[in-house]
């Protein structure tokens, strides 16, 4: 069997395998990811720079016996840090900013024999649903490469998609983990608050807002790199619960009981969702119902009127203050050839704030936050759509557009099932679970309690074997439906 069929006949996990088995070498493994960058990211766009010679040290210097040596892994250019290597944030005001520091859940990865060997791109700054930033152009989908990969993580989605890599790290600050994953056709995990430590130099992301893990084809990669990942670095603001007695990935084959599921296909009254859409959600109602699940619909318990504003405000004025640690350290304001339109808006938003507009804006999403958990001792989990639409042109979510009130409208409808779980802390997934007519991938979201990942990839490797999709992939890579 060739390196190519090998590589695209196992997961992560199972080409782990193969390199303990002395049969295949790490290296084989970076030079057929490699080589698929050079094929298939000419027209995907997912991978923005590779560090090779960095990559071949790390293997010369031995990976260990971890259930995830030798495979390689992308690392997201926003929310991480590589020692030595550009973090861009897809923006060009932070086009040569090289980090003098490893951000720790990438010292974990490295510990855990994952080889790092490049970054994928994102829209700037992350906020856009949408992977088109000036810096690197647009990132675009293997299912159909006139649409969006998504955002912010959408260079990872598109990698996995793609076939480049069977595993990437992504980022979740208001879904952008759970984005991609839905618009690739791929399983995706945000855990929950203090889960992955942010660190350093951060404790936290956007007030706890934004959390790391990663984008992979099946949901055992996701339990194991959660398993390498988890657990609160030393000075950390917080942590998640322990895992449970032998890791995310033992946990997975625990059987979850009979769970009390609500099920909304709507974030609140009349909101605009595709058809396509519910379909997806339907379809994870459908197979819980059919594994003895206790579902039932019922509409989210959300006062969208003081979410939304707080919301804003906490991630308005982080990015406010990142833009002026970096404008002192250049020495010079940026403007419009800095900065596209959208981040140059929450900016000036930013400092437009007061110290107690911003204390307020975290009271109100802690109460939130409260009021939510209270709403999930009466349920186990929620399902609803990941998102309001089937992935979209390229183009249509211009983050440099002049019109930011219809690009804010847009990317809402887009987004409206997600960003209420980061506020909350409450780990969530995009399922794949449905593909349109016209051969688009669609996810179905499921939300738990604070803490309960497990109960997650219990109810994920359920709907994995009930409707597998490991054999489905994008023309890119090889096949389709």
């Amino acid at each position: 069997m060739s390196i190519g069929e090998l590589y695209d006949g196992h997961d992560a996990l199972g080409l782990a395998a193969l390199v303990r088995a002395g049969e295949v070498a790490p290296d084989e493994l970076l030079d057929e990811a490699l080589r698929r960058i050079d094929e298939r990211n000419p027209v995907v766009n997912a991978v923005w720079t590779v560090f090779e010679a960095r990559a071949r040290r790390q293997i010369a210097g031995g990976l260990g016996h971890s259930p995830l040596s030798g495979v390689p892994l992308l690392l997201k250019d926003l929310g991480v840090q590589l020692e030595g290597e550009v973090t861009t944030q897809g923006s060009r005001f932070f086009a040569d900013d090289t980090a003098d520091v490893t951000s720790t859940i990438v010292e974990r990865y490295l510990a855990a024999g994952l080889v790092v060997f490049g970054k994928t791109a994102t829209p700037e700054f992350g906020l856009n649903c949408s992977t088109e930033p000036v810096l690197h152009g647009p990132t675009r989908n293997p299912w159909d490469t006139s649409r969006s990969a998504g955002g912010s993580s959408g260079g990872a989605g598109a990698a996995v998609a793609a076939g480049i890599v069977p595993v990437a790290h992504a980022t979740d600050g208001g879904g952008s983990i759970r984005i991609p994953a839905s618009c690739n056709g791929l399983f995706g995990l945000k855990p929950s608050r203090g889960r992955i430590p942010a660190g350093p130099p951060l404790g936290e992301t956007w007030n706890g807002l934004s959390t790391s893990h990663a984008i992979t084809r099946t949901v055992r990669d996701s339990a194991a790199l959660l398993d390498v990942a988890a657990g609160a670095s030393i000075g950390d603001p917080y942590a998640s619960p322990p895992l449970p007695p032998g890791g995310f990935l033992a946990a997975m084959h625990d059987d979850p009981g009979r769970l009390r599921v609500a099920f909304a296909t709507q974030a609140r009254p009349g909101s605009d969702v595709d058809r396509e859409c519910i379909v997806a959600a339907e379809r994870a109602a459908t197979l819980l119902a059919q594994h003895g699940h206790d579902v039932r619909e019922v509409p989210l318990p959300i006062d969208w009127s003081t979410f939304l504003p707080a919301f804003g405000t906490v991630t308005g004025m982080h990015i406010a203050a990142a833009i002026a640690a970096r404008a002192q350290q250049l020495g010079r304001d940026p403007g419009p050839d800095d900065l596209e339109a959208v981040v140059l808006a929450r900016v000036v938003e930013g400092r437009s704030r007061l110290a107690i507009d911003y204390i307020a804006a975290i009271q109100t999403l802690h109460r939130f936050g409260r009021h939510i958990g209270a709403f999930f001792e009466t349920v186990d989990l929620v399902v609803t759509p990941t998102l309001g639409s089937v992935p979209l042109p390229l183009g249509e979510l211009d983050a440099n557009s002049a019109d930011l009130a219809t690009f804010g409208a847009r990317a809402g409808q887009v987004s409206q099932f997600l960003g209420w779980v980061n506020a909350t802390g409450l780990p969530a997934m995009s399922v794949p679970l449905h593909w349109t007519p016209e051969g688009l991938p669609v996810g179905a979201h499921v939300v738990a309690r604070f803490g309960s990942e497990a109960t997650l990839f219990a109810i994920a490797r359920q709907l994995e074997e009930a409707a597998p999709w490991w054999s489905t992939r994008a023309p890119i890579a090889g096949s389709s439906r």
